[in-house]
């Protein structure tokens, strides 16, 4: 028994030594460090809030702090990020051939996109669901009065199969007008080519901002999906996966214990919370664990700012998309963020 206890052990350790060893490896992240940058596919519509890029070729918006961060993590670096915008047709070829290294483009998490894709969803960044958006003028107060009209429609999205899904459960009809990116899709509905325009609600909100005349659209009430939407890379680069999941989650659980770019370092300096020590590099190795630096958090957070900070910023109530929380809320304040425990 003596023995067997032995061998046990030395097997034991020898499994943990390769976990360990296993944590600092891996094609992408050996890739991104050899060359010095995170290449992060993202939005080519410009999607207000989310994606954009100004006339000097700066980005900026929610989705664009994610990647900022993953850049952050690895090299302390918050442009050490280089974007490739990406159509919704395009976005997964992408990925699968190695052109980028992390999908950070309002991409919805499905049973089949994370198995027969060969992609793996890391978590959720925004929790979103599809909507309706029709110009005042209609008349129209619920997606219940849709029937016969005709739908603008991005192809190669679940919208489209969520579109036929609601209007064959309402008994319902409806004409689709399809297009490959929403520089066609705009113009089309604005000049009257479909009466209804179909996609994720943030995306409703974010595509208003650029009409004109913002007021004289309306989202309906109903919303028809889940959309979670989340960072995506290839399945089975674990080690590169495990940055970008815990990049996201250093960023919830600073909002949760009340972490800003304003106080990190005198939380960093002072506190006694030994979640808030561990997550600020102060106790444990948990740098060590995922082949980062000890302050990859601390550095997230002093750069880019928590979860709650990188939403306000970009869609909170003080932005033109003027977004509530709603379930992108903690979950101590009734909403679905929530981070995995750092210990």
């Amino acid at each position: 028994m003596r023995l067997l206890g032995t061998v046990v052990a030395a097997t034991m350790a020898a499994a943990t030594g390769l976990a360990a060893g296993s944590a600092l490896a891996g094609p992408t992240f050996d890739a991104v460090r050899e060359k010095g940058f995170v290449q992060c596919g993202v939005n080519s519509s410009g999607l207000p809030g989310f994606a954009t890029v100004d006339d000097q070729g700066n980005w900026s918006g929610f989705d664009i702090d994610l990647c900022r961060a993953i850049a952050v993590a690895v090299f302390g670096d918050r442009n050490a990020v280089k974007f490739t915008p990406l159509t919704a047709k395009e976005r997964f070829t992408a990925l699968q051939s190695g052109e980028i290294d992390v999908l950070v483009r309002n991409t919805t998490w499905t049973l089949t996109r994370d198995t027969a894709l060969g992609l793996d969803f890391l978590g959720v960044n925004y929790y979103d669901g599809q909507g309706f958006m029709v110009p005042k003028s209609l008349g129209v107060k619920s997606a219940l009065e849709l029937d016969g009209a005709s739908v603008c429609v991005q192809t190669g999205t679940t919208t489209e199969l969520n579109l036929a899904d609601f209007f064959r459960a309402n008994n319902m009809s409806y004409e689709p007008v399809v297009f490959e990116t929403n520089d066609e899709l705009l113009p089309a509905f604005q000049a009257g080519r479909c009466d209804v325009f179909t996609t994720d609600q943030s995306g409703l909100y974010a595509t208003r901002t650029k009409f004109e005349n913002p007021d004289d659209y309306v989202i309906l009430p109903e919303v028809i999906s889940k959309e979670p939407l989340g960072p995506v890379v290839r399945h089975g680069d674990n080690e590169w996966g495990d940055v970008v999941r815990w990049t996201l989650f250093a960023m919830i659980e600073a909002e949760e214990y009340g972490v800003t770019s304003e106080n990190v370092d005198e939380l960093r300096a002072n506190s006694t919370n030994p979640t808030i020590r561990r997550l600020l590099g102060v106790e444990g190795e948990f740098g060590k664990n995922l082949g980062l630096p000890q302050d990859w958090a601390y550095q997230i957070i002093k750069q880019i700012g928590n979860y709650g900070e990188v939403f306000e910023r970009n869609l909170g109530m003080n932005t033109p998309l003027k977004i509530a929380r709603g379930l992108n809320d903690l979950w101590t304040r009734g909403g679905l963020q929530y981070s995995m425990p750092f210990r």
